[in-house]
């Protein structure tokens, strides 16, 4: 167990809908956001101190906290905005645990807002005209002389790599596919709610081999808000606290930068963090009652669960099979409908979507979920996890990198 364990809390949560477009600012969706996470864990506006997001891409593609201090008229002792995706959500959670242990702040928001439908997306277009293009040098070697514009093609090379070493099919990704919209189903503000079969998948378009059109996580306008604290201030406020127990803060593997002279490129960073995660927890997997894991696409949902140890190497295929990551099976993950099916929020989204469920306030179609009262009958829409006690979050760099949160409910 970790020095710091349950000694800080996520105690507020706040977003906008998914949108395609939003037809708004970075800055408006961020403010909104923040203000209902702020809302949500009855603080005070003047009672947030510090904020810290992060960027996708090469930047440029979200707002600021300054812009945000200003509009909202708070005054910060912290802010920053850090270069990052899939694994930013939980190392920006461990960074505001350290500010609070270092008494720079008392409440810290972690934001992420995008227009990653309508503005900068991967591979597409940005705000008057092309996304400039990847210079070839770094990780750009290895992309822009083969053609390579989008992750799906980076990831593909992985997945194909990872079907021909171990003998998998696309089966696999199915059933992850199917568990995710599944959960979306039950979401009301999940944008995909029809739920598909295997056959719905392998008839879905290709996208680039052995990636279909329902192995491709959405495209969307959103943004999200978080709000950690100290254990002895979420005592007083609105919501029940979700404790942080441990997890680890963007791990790398050897060569971090993405290349393909590796001895396996699908090997994944959770190989080298998942015993810090379940370490500074002081728990072992049999704990873990529900799990968010990165699907950009449904392949990083399948090697993440083998890297951090659900699994062992080649076994995710089997693992997964049988519908195991569905709701009231061995292993719920990403109950909301994750990248997918909800909406694409680069994780945060994941992270939140556990909280609640550590809550029990599980936003579905339960008259009572606000006060935690649920039927727990899929049939009529809800969602909340039976016994929901303890959550692992899993962010996804690249293979080479990735971050893990463990939260526990009181």
């Amino acid at each position: 167990m970790g020095s710091l364990t349950d000694k800080y809390c996520i105690v507020g949560l706040g977003q906008t809908p998914f949108m395609r477009p939003s037809n708004r600012t970075t800055l408006s969706m961020a403010c909104e956001a923040i203000r209902n996470a702020i809302d949500d864990a009855g603080l005070r506006p003047d009672e947030i101190d510090g904020m810290t997001s992060y960027q996708g891409g090469a930047g440029g593609d979200s707002t600021t906290a300054a812009h945000i201090a200003s509009s909202m008229g708070l005054r910060l002792n912290y802010a920053t905005e850090m270069l990052g995706g899939g694994s930013a959500t939980e190392m920006l959670i461990a960074h505001a645990i350290g500010l609070i242990e270092g008494g720079y702040c008392k409440n810290v928001v972690v934001f992420r807002s995008m227009n990653g439908r309508s503005g900068r997306r991967y591979g597409g277009q940005a705000p008057g005209g092309p996304v400039p293009a990847t210079p070839a040098a770094a990780e750009g070697q290895f992309m822009v002389v083969n053609g390579w514009t989008s992750p799906a093609q980076l990831f593909a090379m992985s997945a194909m790599r990872y079907l021909r070493d171990f003998g998998a099919t696309t089966d696999a990704f199915a059933e992850i596919a199917v568990a995710h919209r599944y959960h979306a189903s039950l979401n009301p503000k999940a944008l995909m709610r029809t739920p598909i079969t295997i056959e719905d998948h392998h008839r879905s378009r290709w996208v680039a081999k052995p990636f279909r059109l329902l192995d491709c996580c959405l495209e969307t306008d959103v943004a999200s808000a978080l709000i950690v604290t100290s254990r002895e201030r979420a005592y007083d406020l609105k919501q029940p606290p979700v404790f942080i127990m441990g997890g680890s803060a963007r791990t790398f593997t050897p060569s971090p930068a993405y290349n393909y002279s590796r001895p396996e490129i699908h090997y994944q960073a959770g190989h080298y963090a998942r015993q810090r995660m379940l370490g500074t927890a002081g728990i072992t997997h049999k704990d873990i009652d529900l799990i968010s894991c990165y699907d950009a696409f449904t392949f990083t949902t399948l090697i993440q669960l083998e890297g951090y140890g659900f699994c062992g190497r080649g076994e995710g295929a089997d693992f997964v099979k049988g519908g195991r990551l569905q709701i009231d099976r061995e292993l719920p993950c990403n109950t909301g409908g994750g990248h997918l099916s909800e909406g694409y929020t680069h994780g945060i989204n994941l992270v939140a979507e556990n909280v609640r469920q550590l809550r029990h306030r599980a936003d579905d179609a339960c008259p009572g979920w606000a006060e935690g009262k649920h039927t727990y009958d899929r049939q009529r829409g809800c969602r909340q996890v039976r016994n929901a006690h303890i959550a692992a979050c899993i962010g996804w760099r690249t293979e080479t990198g990735g971050s893990s949160l463990i939260l526990r409910s009181m």
